[in-house]
Formats: C-alpha cells, sequence, structure tokens
C-alpha cells in the first residue's frame, strides 16, 4: 500500500499535499541564491545549507503558498525574508553561545569548529588507499565485504545473496580482511 503526503497525519506533509509539481522549480529557481543570502549574513556553509532547508518548509506551511507558487517574484521575496530571519536568529543563537573574548591568546586557545586542512587532505587519501585496495580485491572478497562490513548484512544474509554457505563468507571475509590490512600498510610508490 502507497501512502499519499496527507496520509501520514503531519501538519506539513498535510500542508504541502497538492501543492503544484513547481515547488521542485521554485527550489532549483532559488537555492544556490537563498545560500548566499544565509552566507551574507554570517553562517557558515553548512548552516546556511541548513538554514536554506528550513526556509523552504516553513514556506511550504504557509496558509498562501499555493498563492505564492503562481508567483515566483513574491515567492522569492517571502523565501528571501524568511532566511534572512531564520539566520540571523540562527547567528544570533550561535553568538550568544560562543565566548566574546577577543584576547588572542583566548581565540587562539579555542579549538575549532572544523578539522585542519591537513588532516582533511590525510583523511581523503586514507578513503582513496582504501578504495584501491577494496578494487582490488578478488569479485568474490569484494561483494562480501560490501554486504557484510559497508551495508552492514549478516554473514547467513551475505551467504544467501552470494550462493555460497556462511562458513565459506566468514573464511572470504577473514582473507578479504587480511588483504585490505596488507594493502593499507604498504608505503606509497
Amino acid at each position: 500500500m502507497t501512502s499519499t503526503p496527507a496520509d501520514c497525519g503531519c501538519a506539513a506533509d498535510a500542508a504541502t499535499a497538492g501543492l503544484p509539481r513547481d515547488v521542485g522549480q521554485l527550489v532549483r529557481r532559488n537555492r544556490g541564491r537563498l545560500a548566499a543570502l544565509a552566507r551574507d549574513e554570517g553562517l557558515r556553509a553548512a548552516d546556511a545549507f541548513d538554514a536554506v532547508q528550513e526556509a523552504f518548509g516553513r514556506f511550504l506551511a504557509l496558509p498562501d503558498a499555493r498563492r505564492l507558487l503562481a508567483a515566483p517574484d513574491e515567492a522569492q521575496r517571502v523565501l528571501a525574508a524568511i532566511t534572512r530571519n531564520l539566520a540571523r536568529n540562527w547567528r544570533r543563537l550561535s553568538a550568544a553561545a560562543l565566548p566574546h573574548d577577543s584576547d588572542p591568546a583566548v581565540l587562539d586557545g579555542l579549538a575549532s569548529p572544523e578539522p585542519a586542512v591537513d588532516e582533511l587532505l590525510g583523511a581523503a587519501e586514507e578513503r582513496l588507499r582504501l578504495h584501491g585496495c577494496v578494487a582490488s580485491l578478488a569479485d568474490l572478497q569484494r561483494a562480501v565485504v560490501t554486504l557484510r562490513m559497508l551495508e552492514e548484512v549478516d554473514g547467513e544474509g551475505v551467504a544467501a545473496a552470494l550462493g555460497i554457505s556462511p562458513g565459506h563468507v566468514a573464511v572470504l571475509l577473514h582473507r578479504a580482511k587480511a588483504s585490505l590490512a596488507s594493502c593499507m600498510s604498504k608505503e606509497d610508490p
């Protein structure tokens, strides 16, 4: 049985039930502009994205959302106002939670909320290396590793999916882990 948004009983879903399909068009047309607006209000990229998401949700919950969808310029102004208010409120809440001491010694001692660039590069290189090591496995080992470790399917489920015994799955996984450990420990050429 399939359910429609109105079936779940959610207020937001009920408010959007029956809206024209041009909601996606409205989102595509305005999301970049709204994200830039939120960034201009002082939000980081991830927070700006969240603010834009929430702005669209609030827009669709408006009683006259259907009418606004038919008037793209007015819809854009309403979305901009909602996004601006959300961004300002979000920034104010964040500013109240942060220390306001501008002493350089205190500022240097604060932990950065985001990882350093060298940490990000190291993690990306590690993921790339792991991807290459997984790609070097035999097809059956790669399938076992993917199902068992990445998709978290139990051993019996993997065995059933691949048409092999659970014991063979365990052996393949053990050998694949050993191969991956060996591959990951090798020095870069």
